[in-house]
């Protein structure tokens, strides 16, 4: 029968510290409809508006995990399966004021790779025997809301800083034959914003972005760098690569990954 491990066992499904914490999830990840919804009413504000849609493959150099942190068994899964996985990404940006711009950022990820490993494997509370075929679920879903300015330039280069508030969808799973267990975890980052755009010619420029923050429980890093063709002034195509890195080591979990992402995109402006 399949066994579920939960971040805070003093925190059962139902408490109402947990359902705090969906009701924050949810209603971050619907800002944006909101937001759409308020210039659907009013036609005016929508000047400014971009909204990007982006898909590619991605690649794990590196996800090791272990549950718990200290005695877990750490699997790597990059070892089984680098990928290619497929990947795609949403951002919905408005400049709302003639320096200030508001980003909001739909990202999930999700691996998923079949193994047999060759040693029992210990992942939150439950040992899976060796030699069995395995299952691993990698999910890291990412939802972002940030506000940055846009410093003056009156140079082909330009550049744009704020601050990035992160809701983390994380969990990882592990089935087979015997049953299966899973760790998940939900919770706020904060992150710093930063951007640089270098107009290279009248119809195409090169934009580099990031969000980015370390601490000694971990890091979280997203750095992007695409080439911006402009289609007509309401069309722009553009490709590039993206590398995502973090994780955290406490007693909890042990997890750090690293994806390096190649993608192409359309934006469109409103």
């Amino acid at each position: 029968m399949p066994v579920a491990f939960r971040r805070n066992p003093r925190n059962p499904p139902g408490s109402a510290r947990r359902r705090d914490g969906r009701v924050k999830l949810l209603s971050f990840r619907w800002a944006p409809l909101a937001l759409l919804t308020l210039v659907a009413a009013h036609p005016a504000l929508a000047e400014g508006f971009r909204l990007d849609l982006e898909a590619g493959p991605v690649w794990q150099t590196r996800n090791v995990f272990a549950v718990p942190g200290t005695t877990g068994t750490r699997i790597s899964l990059a070892d089984y399966d680098d990928g290619p996985f497929a990947s795609g990404r949403a951002t919905l940006t408005w400049d709302f004021s003639p320096r200030w711009s508001a980003r909001f950022v739909a990202a999930p990820l999700a691996v998923n790779v079949d193994f047999t490993p060759t040693a029992p494997v210990v992942f939150a509370g439950t040992t899976f025997p060796a030699g069995q075929p395995l299952n691993a679920g990698y999910r890291f879903n990412s939802w972002r809301m940030s506000g940055y300015y846009r410093f003056p330039s009156s140079s082909p280069l330009s550049f744009r800083l704020g601050l990035t508030a992160k809701i983390r969808d994380a969990r990882i799973d592990i089935s087979g034959a015997n049953g299966s267990a899973e760790k998940s975890d939900t919770g706020f980052v904060p992150l710093i914003y930063a951007g640089a755009r270098w107009q290279l010619a009248e119809g195409f420029a090169l934009d580099l972005e990031s969000d980015a923050l370390g601490a000694p429980q971990g890091r979280a890093i997203d750095v992007s760098l695409k080439g911006d063709w402009s289609v007509s002034r309401s069309v722009s195509l553009y490709a590039g690569g993206r590398v995502l890195d973090g994780g955290a080591d406490n007693d909890e979990v042990f997890s750090f990954a690293t994806f390096w992402y190649g993608f192409v995109g359309v934006g469109i402006r409103f």
